[in-house]
């Protein structure tokens, strides 16, 4: 799987020129009218990772999930059917449109398992595929058949256990979609990986600042630096950091960084209780005894320049979903779902091998604290980012060359953006069109 290397004498940018290298206009995540637009061209286009099949053990298991970021009362129900098929649908019921499947707050997710969804208001019963099978003295409807009021579907695929919906019926299946990165993905032991951890926060910054976050390591040695002995602290801050690689394919994108201590070759450079547990933001440095993991048999999208210094790569797959791998051997996931222009609910899921005894359960638990800590830090720094571009005294920002993502994910969004404005442009245009054509007959 061929990607970009670093020209000696150049820059990552210029494998890019289509980026460009002016400063970036960040409009985009302060202007209420432009999040609108994104909630129509992005989030109801694209696909959306929902968690992995994990949360549907056995038939009958459902999730629901809110998606505010595609509008107003976006509510999913995802089941596994009386055929083990994953499935989708809007959690909503047909007879008068309540909420189908809820607790005692409507807003909140739920899970469970049952054999069919019943509506709490009139009754209205639905089998595992979406289909209306019972109506309340159905005697008193006119005409009613019960075939054209099952549940609305949803698109709903699965990828290497991990559950995406797209609300667009016209949309391009999943692994087209996911194109090269999803390919050189396959075949990573993520069913391995089952010991769960996992971290939900309302962020007060746009969406796309926490992904611009966690797409450059330019920050690294000066926001984390307490995180780090003193003495590899001043070495990062004096001589920065910079990153293995970048990659761009199509809407997605990836950064490849040395690191992965496992274990590290100073112990003096960690702190004492990371020397005791054997863990730290790496993960456990001792490596699980499965297949996939070694430095040969990782898929060939990781570590895709094969150094023998590697310790993670982030993959960022548009809108929201960001797939980490660690050298260790565990993986992390992030999601971040726009709420408001100056909103999103931020969501981060560790995903080790079962521990088989006390200590290696520590060094999860280390893992999940300490990564804990670092994302506070990101996160703090992005609401303070966000009061200030919301003032708009400057608009565009210089970005070097370590913050070539961050370019392309805001070029991207864009372009999304753009293209449903000229659709619906055209759309209109055609309809002012028809009535005009109309009148004249």
């Amino acid at each position: 799987m061929p990607f970009f290397p670093k020209p000696e004498a150049g820059t990552w940018t210029e494998n890019w020129p289509e980026l460009g290298t002016a400063p970036v206009n960040y409009n985009d995540s302060v202007d209420p009218e432009h999040w609108l637009l994104e909630q129509q061209a992005i989030f109801k286009k694209t696909w959306l990772q929902m968690g992995r099949v994990e949360l549907l053990p056995k038939k009958g298991s459902y999730v629901t999930r809110e998606l505010p970021s595609a509008g107003p009362g976006t509510s999913l129900i995802i089941v596994k059917d009386t055929d083990n098929v994953v499935r989708a649908f809007y959690n909503l019921c047909r007879h008068r449109g309540n909420k189908l499947v809820w607790n005692d707050y409507p807003g909140e997710e739920v899970s469970g398992v049952c054999r069919q969804f019943t509506c709490k208001y009139h009754a209205w019963r639905y089998s595992l595929k979406g289909d209306l099978t019972f109506v309340q003295q159905e005697g008193e409807f006119f005409d009613l058949d019960k075939n054209q009021y099952g549940l609305v579907p949803v698109r709903c695929e699965v990828w290497e256990g991990f559950i995406f919906v797209n609300l667009d019926d016209n949309a391009v299946p999943l692994e087209e979609y996911l194109g090269e990165f999803g390919q050189g993905l396959k075949g990573y032991p993520y069913h391995e990986m089952t010991e769960h951890y996992s971290y939900r926060s309302e962020i007060n910054a746009n969406w796309k600042l926490f992904i611009d976050a966690f797409t450059e390591f330019y920050h690294a040695p000066i926001l984390h630096m307490k995180q780090a002995e003193r003495e590899e602290a001043e070495k990062l801050a004096k001589f920065g950091f910079e990153a293995l690689a970048y990659d761009i394919k199509g809407d997605h994108s990836m950064v490849s960084s040395w690191g992965g201590m496992s274990p590290p070759k100073d112990l003096n450079m960690v702190k004492p209780i990371e020397r005791i547990l054997h863990s730290g933001l790496f993960g456990p440095w001792d490596r699980p005894d499965i297949d996939g993991i070694k430095p040969e048999e990782l898929p060939p999208a990781i570590n895709p320049g094969r150094h023998k210094s590697w310790g993670t790569d982030s993959f960022e797959f548009f809108p929201n979903f960001t797939l980490l791998f660690w050298a260790p051997g565990w993986y992390l996931t992030y999601n971040y779902w726009p709420t408001a222009v100056d909103k999103h609910i931020f969501e981060a899921d560790l995903y080790f091998v079962p521990p088989k005894n006390l200590r290696e359960r520590l060094s999860q638990e280390l893992a999940a604290v300490t990564f804990k800590e670092y994302a506070f830090q990101d996160a703090n720094t992005l609401e303070a980012t966000q009061t200030q571009i919301g003032t708009r005294v400057v608009t565009d920002f210089p970005l070097c060359d370590q913050e070539i993502l961050l370019r392309h994910l805001h070029m991207t969004a864009h372009q999304y953006v753009d293209r449903f404005k000229a659709e619906r442009n055209g759309t209109a245009a055609a309809t002012a069109t028809n009535g005009k054509d109309r009148a004249n007959v």
